[in-house]
């Protein structure tokens, strides 16, 4: 038996979708450094698992296991899952990927830490920047009057009128927080700028200090903004007059001495100290001599082009002075450090701050709390920004009060680095931890002087790599999804400020950016289309595939809602000579998620399960409408079985994956690999257009009604009556 066999959809399925809703809770370690788009670190066990241990799943996931001699290899490394999992059970890993941020946070991850010297040092820089910079971050409390930190800063984006020269404020809508998880709604008066508590949001009433009546709306709609003073409609933003100014507005802040008897959050409007508080840390930065702020400009993009519509040039102008003086006292700490395993963390910590630390940042209205910068996989440029507390607030349980300052990343860190010494587990319908307790992540043991592990990690790209044939007994991977997230783009973002800190000792820090013309996503702005997609992603499955032992696996998870994102998949499984021995569907994805809640995507995954054929290849799937409509349907089936309620999106990408392996068994007997890019797209592109239709699987598969509730309240008929 095999993988095709031993693996177990509906546990798998149960694992992964957990894990993806509070992935911290089951797999820590992603909490090492943002990374877009990884799939379940559960998945990625059950199909070594599957693979290379004998037993039922259900068994053998939640034991310990040592795949020692076993070597892995992962083309497209990212943020490491399939590594960091076979690492995990004693195999030997190989991995490339040609962004040196990915490079860099998986080489974090599996690099053993001394977490004493680390606890020290992160301790040591965030009391050096409470006494720095700790003053800048307080107010006065409105209750008892005592100095107390502020959680979050909030401000306006503000644009001088073009007929009066008055600053107008581009309020979008004046809610500051709904009721949600405060005892009433917020709202700022568009007047005053005062704060009014009201118990319906929906008929507010008048402020409390000027008696304005409180609206919900705003004034700024549809990039325009009509000033309240001579009525001079003003368009917005106008890049050629630079990023936009920000006004002050709010403050919710945390007050240890009243919180017992006070309900709700702290809320209030800046005042004059405040004021002068964001000053004295401005005129410092002004006065500073700047060694690590980068002052790279933002090249053109896909994403990044939208900053420059907004005025933004420099990635220093994403920053405010009092953040911009805080980071900077924090990379001084940071390359101050003599161990290099701590300075390496440390300065993982500070690029994995960025994300909360900058003038893109929002304040959720529902959940009270700043939202990073990348949880929509983009540059969102809002009216409204948050300022978190760039040191943090410890509260007195030694638990992080507010999101986003340096006491929550070392904490997070730190539970990311002790899982890898005692990684765990926890079965379906418990929430009791399973330590495996002969497991460790990483180079060597934490507890012993067992032998270390290889693990060998390229910033280069896979198209490039060298291996001996017969020397992987695997490769499990997760590659680019076309043009789903514009991963260097996005990344730029952090890198110039890590390779600062990086680069004296590291050449892959070398490049001003991460871009790169080979990168496998498709790019408008860098003219890289579905051809150099199919080329590169070609160029790597060769090569790997042409390194693996005889029947061992190449696997990999994909989904897309486009057809035509599947024909460079069949194109590089053909051309490596690889057969789809099997397509399982598996949970990747958390519906919740901010870029994925409300939309048509898919939550799930196919893994697509290839390897060499020993012998002649048969169409061994049946392609009729009511047969593929069938195969979905018990995939559905499964995943419901395992918590999941699919989606007509879901049972799409599912449909593609059964249909792309369907498209390449038909070629596979008579593939040439030496005709052109277009010739092959437009083969398999013939192929599939002869195949029942994406959409008449769906519909067959997943019927009306049970399509509105997802199988939730479904009869679920036997499989095999289906569309009889």
């Amino acid at each position: 038996m095999s993988l095709e066999d031993r693996f177990d959809v509906p546990l798998v399925s149960a694992l992964a979708l957990r894990e993806k809703a509070i992935q911290q809770n089951y797999r820590p370690i992603i909490a090492v450094h943002k990374w877009f788009a990884r799939r379940p670190g559960t998945l990625f066990r059950g199909l070594l698992l599957s693979e290379f241990v004998d037993g039922p799943l259900s068994e053998t996931f939640f034991h310990s296991h040592q795949l020692s001699g076993r070597r892995i290899a992962d083309p497209f490394m990212g943020g490491g899952t399939p590594l960091i999992e076979a690492n995990r059970l004693g195999a030997d890993v190989v991995g490339w990927d040609i962004n040196p941020m990915a490079w860099w946070i998986v080489g974090r991850e599996l690099e053993h830490l001394d977490l004493d010297e680390y606890s020290r040092a992160g301790n040591a820089l965030v009391d050096h920047l409470q006494a720095e910079v700790g003053s800048c971050y307080e107010t006065a409390c409105s209750l008892c009057e005592e100095n107390v930190p502020v959680k979050y800063f909030l401000w306006v984006k503000t644009q001088p009128c073009l007929g009066c020269a008055r600053n107008i404020d581009l309020f979008p809508g004046y809610l500051l927080a709904t009721n949600a998880r405060h005892p009433s709604s917020v709202l700022v008066c568009g007047r005053c700028g005062e704060l009014n508590e009201v118990a319906d949001r929906r008929t507010p009433g008048r402020c409390r200090a000027c008696r304005h009546q409180l609206r919900l709306e705003g004034p700024a709609r549809r990039s325009a903004v009509t000033c309240p003073d001579c009525g001079t409609v003003n368009k917005f933003p106008l890049p050629t007059n630079g990023p936009l100014e920000h006004r002050m507005f709010a403050l919710e802040y945390h007050c240890p001495s009243c919180r017992p008897s006070h309900r709700g959050r702290f809320f209030k409007k800046p005042d004059g100290d405040d004021l002068r508080r964001y000053e004295a840390a401005r005129q410092r930065w002004l006065d500073s001599e700047a060694r690590y702020v980068p002052d790279d400009p933002i090249p053109r993009g896909d994403e990044s082009s939208r900053l420059h519509r907004w005025g933004y040039e420099r990635y220093r102008q994403m920053f405010n002075p009092r953040q911009l003086l805080s980071l900077e006292l924090s990379c001084r700490l940071i390359a101050a450090q003599t161990h290099e395993g701590v300075r390496n963390a440390l300065a993982t910590n500070l690029s994995d701050l960025l994300r909360y630390n900058n003038l893109l940042v929002r304040y959720d209205t529902a959940s009270l709390k700043a939202l990073d910068l990348f949880s929509v996989h983009g540059f969102p440029v809002g009216l409204v920004r948050c300022e978190s507390n760039l040191p943090g607030i410890a509260g007195g349980n030694g638990q992080p009060i507010g999101s986003g300052g340096w006491t929550n990343i070392l904490k997070k860190y730190r539970a990311a680095k002790e899982y890898c010494d005692r990684p765990f587990e926890v079965a379906p319908g418990s929430r009791t931890r399973t330590y495996a307790t002969k497991e460790w992540i990483g180079d060597r043991s934490p507890v012993d002087d067992r032998p270390r592990r290889i693990i060998d990690l390229k910033c280069a790209s896979a198209t490039e790599a060298r291996l001996a044939p017969r020397s992987l007994d695997g490769v499990f991977t997760d590659p680019p999804y076309y043009d789903s997230v514009q991963y260097a783009e996005l990344m730029d973002f952090c890198y110039v400020w890590l390779r600062r800190l990086a680069r004296s000792s590291n050449a892959a820090f070398a490049s001003q950016s991460t871009r790169h013309t080979d990168e496998l996503t498709g790019n408008d702005t860098a003219g890289r289309d579905l051809a150099h997609f199919t080329d590169g992603l070609s160029a790597v499955y060769m090569r790997l595939a042409a390194a693996l032992k005889p029947e061992a696996p190449f696997v990999f998870t994909y989904h897309h809602n486009r057809e035509t994102a599947y024909h460079p998949i069949a194109v590089a499984i053909l051309d490596a000579g690889l057969v789809p021995t099997a397509t399982l569907p598996c949970p990747a994805e958390m519906s919740g998620s901010i870029h994925i809640s409300g939309t048509k995507s898919s939550i799930i995954d196919t893994v697509f399960v290839c390897r060499i054929p020993g012998g002649p290849v048969q169409q061994d799937m049946a392609c009729d409408l009511k047969a593929l409509a069938r195969i979905v349907f018990s995939d559905l089936k499964s995943l419901r079985s395992g918590g999941v309620k699919p989606t007509p999106g879901d049972a799409r990408c599912i449909a593609l994956g059964h249909l792309t392996r369907a498209a390449i068994l038909r070629h596979h007997a008579t593939w040439d690999r030496t005709v052109s890019t277009s010739a092959k797209l437009t083969a398999v592109a013939a192929t599939m257009s002869l195949l029942p239709q994406v959409d008449d699987v769906v519909s067959l598969s997943l019927p009306p009604q049970r399509t509105r509730e997802g199988f939730a309240q479904a009869d679920l008929q036997d499989v095999h009556s289906l569309a009889g």
